[in-house]
């Protein structure tokens, strides 16, 4: 048999087991329908309007930035998005941020590596620990020096444990609060969106991207209908607007399915929980959906109970995209934990003066 014939054999297999696989997703479904549409005049294209620049990493991949507020605000906001998503998930606390704060606030977001406008990265740096390194060297690129606030959504979040564990100098001389939001500290093969696509079809595209990239053409559409799915599924807990489904719907489909699955394996091994020692003293606020299916409540409540300086905001019904779903109650929360911040660090600062 040729290698065509014989890699268009292993991509139907793989289809069909895929598309077997699609029944247990119907499991995971919420009951969301398109809601009513409030988003009707929403400009959903704000922040590419917003100053553009590129951050290079250590190994060489471009991150796309994109920040507004002067550059010498007394104090940065740096948003850091989650998996299959990219920095305009944060539409929404860009637009009411900016307006709350004015010129006394900078915010700075980018697209992870392999995410939206960023650079392809190699399979091995697919890791929670490279995705720390990365907001390192975002930081020191764009916030080098004063008081900066992280703020972290789903593996977002994780990214900003994993650089706090890194970093520990530098949490605890200039970052003033952190905000987690939809993540959790471990435990994600146990629960959630990683015990959910546990599955032969994802291991066998894995292991193609990493040993027989000629596979991978082949195999990409059975990994994508498997997985999107799952993950649409899990985006809302209530009924949305149309608009508001298809912003998030366009995100996932710009993800390139090697960078999904190619992340899969360190979602699934993920855990920070010694970095968690490192902002336990920081002014944090952690935000969950209780209909999330991808983070379930519970690992958020485990994480605020283990950061004392933590406040835990339950939002009602949302799912997974809660700082889309409820975009105010997440807003708040991030204007909340950098006001508390601000006041502690200027607190230890005149101490300090003292």
């Amino acid at each position: 048999m040729g290698l065509s014939k014989r890699l268009g054999l292993v991509g139907g297999v793989l289809s069909a087991l895929a598309l077997g696989s699609v029944a247990g997703v119907n499991a995971l479904r919420t009951a969301t329908r398109p809601g009513r549409e409030i988003y009707g005049d929403e400009d959903f294209t704000l922040m590419s309007r917003d100053r553009r620049s590129v951050v290079v990493t250590e190994d060489g991949v471009a991150l796309a930035v994109r920040e507004v507020g002067p550059e010498d605000a007394p104090v940065t906001a740096v948003f850091v998005h989650g998996y299959c998503l990219d920095m305009t998930s944060w539409h929404f606390q860009r637009r009411q941020l900016a307006e709350r704060w004015g010129d006394d606030v900078r915010m700075v977001f980018y697209d992870q590596r392999g995410h939206g406008d960023s650079g392809v990265p190699s399979t091995a740096s697919c890791t929670i620990a490279q995705l720390g390194a990365d907001l390192a060297t975002v930081i020191e690129a764009k916030a080098p020096t004063g008081p900066v606030v992280l703020v972290g959504h789903s593996m977002g979040g994780m990214t900003v444990l994993a650089f706090a564990g890194q970093r520990p100098e530098l949490v605890a001389s200039r970052v003033v609060g952190v905000g987690l939001v939809a993540t959790a500290a471990a435990g994600l093969s146990e629960t959630g969106l990683t015990r959910n696509l546990q599955n032969p079809v994802i291991d066998g595209f894995r292991m193609a991207v990493r040993t027989s990239p000629e596979l991978v053409q082949h195999a990409r559409g059975a990994a994508r209908v498997l997985i999107t799915p799952i993950l649409r599924a899990a985006s809302y807990g209530t009924d949305v607007s149309p608009r508001l489904h298809k912003f998030s719907d366009s995100m996932l489909d710009r993800t390139s399915v090697v960078t999904i699955v190619n992340f899969l394996r360190t979602l699934e091994l993920h855990d920070e929980s010694a970095s968690l020692e490192a902002i336990e003293r920081t002014p944090s606020v952690v935000v969950c959906g209780d209909s999330d299916m991808i983070i379930p409540f519970g690992s958020s409540r485990k994480l605020a109970a283990d950061l004392p300086e933590s406040e835990l905001v339950r939002v009602r019904g949302a799912g997974h995209l809660v700082q889309l779903e409820f975009p105010s109650v997440v807003s708040d929360a991030v204007d909340r934990v950098l006001h508390r911040g601000l006041a502690t660090y200027e607190s230890r600062e005149q101490s300090d003066v003292g």
